[in-house]
């Protein structure tokens, strides 16, 4: 299977394990990473989603053996859209998703690592949008990874093409950390563990508003998480995480 899912406890961790292609994303790739997280997103079971990349790296982007046989302008959007979708989806769901990065995330593989919530590669790992080389403009992939870091920094790696360090990465924001590679499976699973011991409810509604607010002039973020605060303090895990506070013990969560 080109997409493996192995389930820790409350997380799930996607491998995409087609390193003979450097992890493309496919049409097929993008199709099952679509189906994979619809599904996780909906599992009670899973409170955080880890993605990564089998063999040498997370992901070159598309696979261009591929992009070169479409030869329809009609193929190439749908392609495109795809692989759209599933940035949104990432974004838009419910689960907190986290990149680990080895290798190379180039192309859509690091706009992948831009729409996740969080990031952490290994401290060899480079990122880049190189289709300025090769006469197509990392169009799609600049709608992610300029969300996350500053203009200049984006045009540089848009127009350059040229690849950056884990330790440029970090300061710029495009990952939280990096790591030495032996122990970023330790590293990733810690603050993942971290997140999944909270309620889901509130993960759910703090994930989904953060971003929503994001798109907002200042009043109307403020006057809507106004109203996600109080749909949050009427729930049954706010009412408990405040009386465990108070109490000094530990809370249970309903995620209700």
């Amino acid at each position: 299977m080109s997409i493996k899912v192995i389930n820790q406890k409350d997380i799930s961790r996607i491998i995409i394990n087609d390193p003979k292609t450097y992890n493309s994303l496919s049409f097929k790739n993008l199709t099952d990473l679509i189906k994979i997280i619809k599904k996780l997103d909906k599992d009670n079971n899973t409170k955080v989603i880890i993605i990564e990349g089998a063999g040498k790296g997370f992901s070159a982007g598309h696979n261009l053996k591929e992009v070169q046989g479409l030869n329809k302008k009609q193929k190439y959007q749908r392609l495109f859209n795809l692989c759209s979708k599933l940035m949104l989806l990432i974004v838009e769901g419910r689960k907190p998703v986290i990149a680990k990065v080895h290798g190379a995330a180039y192309a859509a593989g690091c706009q992948l690592v831009a729409s996740c919530d969080l990031a952490f590669s290994s401290k060899d790992a480079l990122f880049s949008t190189p289709g300025v080389n090769i006469g197509l403009f990392c169009s799609t992939p600049m709608v992610a990874v300029s969300r996350k870091i500053k203009r200049k920094s984006m045009m540089k790696m848009l127009l350059t093409g040229e690849p950056i360090s884990a330790k440029y990465a970090k300061e710029i924001g495009l990952i939280n950390d990096f790591y030495p590679k032996s122990k970023l499976d330790n590293e990733v699973l810690k603050i993942a563990k971290k997140i999944a011991s909270k309620s889901n409810l509130t993960i759910k509604i703090g994930k989904q508003t953060f971003y929503k607010q994001l798109e907002m002039p200042l009043r109307k973020a403020y006057a809507y998480t106004s109203r996600m605060m109080t749909k949050n303090m009427m729930a049954m895990d706010a009412k408990e995480g405040i009386a465990a506070f108070l109490e000094k013990r530990r809370p249970v969560w309903k995620n209700k």
